[in-house]
């Protein structure tokens, strides 16, 4: 059975390390000079500890099953869930009340695009407030800030200092949330995993490493 590699990441580490993230991807992160012969001779060599993790992967996502967007219905906002109440005889689109979520029943069929919107305006505004703090901590400029719809990545840094976040990320804990801008914020100065990148987010959030294995464990329920 041939492995799909879906990413390979080069940079200055010197070990080759496998990764297979929440939604099953097999993602190699390699020294630059690593050959694509010795790759593939890895990857062989792991096939059962990777298929093994894709299968646990997979079966992680058909518990989640996509939203119904009906009354009772649970719906993540900050690490927690809210439950959608379907209304009738209103003027508004979709409101929550810090308790609850009220969506007009006449809109019930456009449901998905009126919680992302909501989820999109909620992102740009909360990212924005966390991302002026910890600028200013730092001491990292970054230029531009945009909400994506990207379903693989929680965050990205360009190299002109353009920082891009998923809409989804809206859904964690404010800490995790925390975890990731400061993740891309470090890598405006240091564009790799480096050992010397970590220091740097250690020093701005000395406890990330709760963070990120929340994410990597509950990432997977960040879904609409």
């Amino acid at each position: 059975m041939d492995i799909i590699i879906d990413e390979i990441i080069r940079s200055r580490r010197k070990t080759i390390a496998l990764q297979v993230s929440h939604d099953a991807r097999l993602i190699v992160r390699v020294p630059f000079s690593t050959s694509e012969k010795l790759i593939r001779k890895i990857i062989y060599e792991k096939r059962s500890w990777i298929l093994k993790k894709q299968e646990e992967a997979k079966e992680k996502y058909k518990k989640v099953y996509s939203k119904e967007f009906v009354n009772g219905e649970g719906f993540l906002f900050l690490g927690n869930s809210y439950k959608l109440y379907v209304v009738d005889n209103v003027e508004f689109s979709l409101i929550f009340n810090n308790e609850n979520f009220f969506l007009s029943r006449k809109l019930l069929n456009k449901a998905k695009e009126i919680f992302i919107k909501w989820y999109k305006k909620q992102a740009y505004k909360k990212i924005s407030e966390r991302i002026a703090i910890y600028s200013k901590i730092s001491g990292i400029n970054y230029n531009k800030l945009k909400i994506t719809n990207a379903r693989k990545r929680w965050g990205s840094c360009s190299s002109n200092g353009n920082l891009n976040f998923t809409w989804r990320l809206i859904m964690a804990p404010l800490q995790v949330i925390d975890y990731v801008i400061v993740h891309e914020l470090v890598h405006i100065k240091e564009r790799n995993h480096s050992k010397n990148f970590w220091n740097k987010v250690r020093i701005i959030l000395p406890y990330y490493e709760t963070q990120k294995k929340w994410l990597k464990k509950n990432g997977h329920l960040l879904i609409l």
